[in-house]
């Protein structure tokens, strides 16, 4: 019979040797450690029980262990596969709770994404669902359950951020029913338990004699001009903030007078044709000598090697004097979408030159010049038509034809 000072002072040889206790129940010994083993008869094969590792489990937890085995033998239940059949039901249970599965979900299908949006994502999972659904079985987590974690979020006032966390965990129940860890998405069964959110719109400027002003405020902007220029394309070319600060001169093509975004880069994940008018080469020409021969026409003022930071153009806006509800970076595209529209500018051309995801997704992958030589006569007269406010002209409404 062993003892605890003898396991205690057990000490490893040339080769590996076992102290036996009781009942097929031995200490194993090596260079590696201390291992209890129960040697055993079931179905008259001769088989090994691996208990534990001494000293995190004792000799008295090694004894009780072996008495269950052989309780379970004298029922006709070998106690090797149980112990299988239990460390499979536990690595399962592991790999089918809420946090393993949201992460799974996360790396399969951040692949499509922007990088922003997939680092937004795994944030909001992170900092306002893990902590207290992530090792919970997502097939046990019901509607209440997840409701009572968006509640936390609610009562901090981050009501459009508990909207979001609830379309976030819908699409990990919805995954995980469809690879068969869930019956069902309860995310479902909370529409309307939340307080409703107001859709907000990007702060724009579309009356013409305010745009007029507007052309003229980034006319005399006296700050950085590499932000001058950035200001200036803004309203020309009406691109998301994003595409404009990361244009590279690669993506220029002064023959052909296009600017080409490459997928990417792009919302959409689509090539996207951009027609330069004269106005818009001007201003690329000008600022060439600055930028020319690094990779970004908006470098970083830190490094040459990234692009300008995304509150330039905003911060621009303000020192200008336009607060963040009257004018953004991002308004300049509602501003030509209205415009154009109100002169009578075909739907679908205007829609192309936003870059908007409302055509036919098969032949748009090998479309993307669609509407192209009506997108560049349109780019011209938008660019004649902001010279003409920023020149303080009247403003005559009429209907493309």
């Amino acid at each position: 019979m062993l003892t605890d000072i003898t396991v205690r002072q057990a000490k490893p040889k040339d080769k590996a040797y076992k102290i036996s206790d009781s009942g097929g129940l031995y200490l194993l010994v090596n260079s590696i450690g201390k291992y209890w083993r129960m040697d055993y008869r079931y179905a008259s094969k001769r088989k090994t029980l691996a208990i534990g590792v001494y000293p995190k489990v004792s000799l008295i937890e090694a004894r009780k262990k072996r008495d269950e085995a052989k309780d379970q033998l004298a029922n006709d239940i070998d106690p090797a596969l149980t112990k299988a059949i239990r460390k499979q039901a536990v690595l399962q249970a592991s790999e089918n709770t809420f946090k393993a599965i949201a992460l799974e979900w996360h790396a399969k299908t951040s692949k499509t994404w922007a990088e922003s949006t997939a680092h937004n994502i795994k944030r909001y999972l992170e900092k306002d669902i893990l902590p207290w659904l992530g090792n919970r079985a997502i097939k046990d987590i019901a509607a209440p359950d997840l409701l009572a974690v968006l509640r936390k979020i609610e009562a901090r006032g981050a009501h459009e951020k508990a909207q979001r966390c609830r379309e976030y965990a819908g699409r990990v129940f919805r995954y995980a029913v469809a690879t068969g860890r869930a019956e069902r998405d309860p995310s479902g069964d909370l529409r309307g338990a939340l307080t409703p959110v107001k859709v907000k719109h990007h702060a724009s400027i579309t009356d013409p004699k305010a745009i007029g002003a507007l052309l003229r405020s980034i006319k005399g902007f006296s700050g950085s001009y590499i932000t001058k220029c950035a200001l200036q394309l803004a309203p020309l070319v009406f691109v998301r903030p994003g595409e404009l600060r990361h244009a590279e001169w690669q993506e220029i093509d002064f023959d052909k007078r296009e600017w080409r975004i490459p997928g990417h880069k792009m919302k959409m994940k689509e090539v996207h044709i951009f027609p330069l008018p004269p106005q818009v080469l001007e201003i690329l020409q000008s600022i060439h000598p600055l930028t020319g021969d690094g990779q970004y026409i908006f470098p970083s003022i830190r490094s040459s090697a990234r692009p300008m930071s995304e509150n330039t153009v905003n911060a621009a806006l303000r020192r200008m004097g336009y607060e963040k509800d009257e004018m953004t970076g991002h308004g300049f595209r509602s501003m030509a979408s209205t415009l154009l529209h109100e002169h009578g500018w075909p739907h679908e051309a205007i829609e192309r030159q936003l870059a908007h995801a409302e055509r036919n997704k098969v032949v748009a992958a090998y479309n993307y010049a669609e509407h192209l030589p009506k997108r560049k006569e349109m780019m011209c007269w938008w660019a004649d038509y902001l010279d003409e406010l920023a020149a303080g002209a009247k403003v005559v409404n009429f209907q493309k034809t």
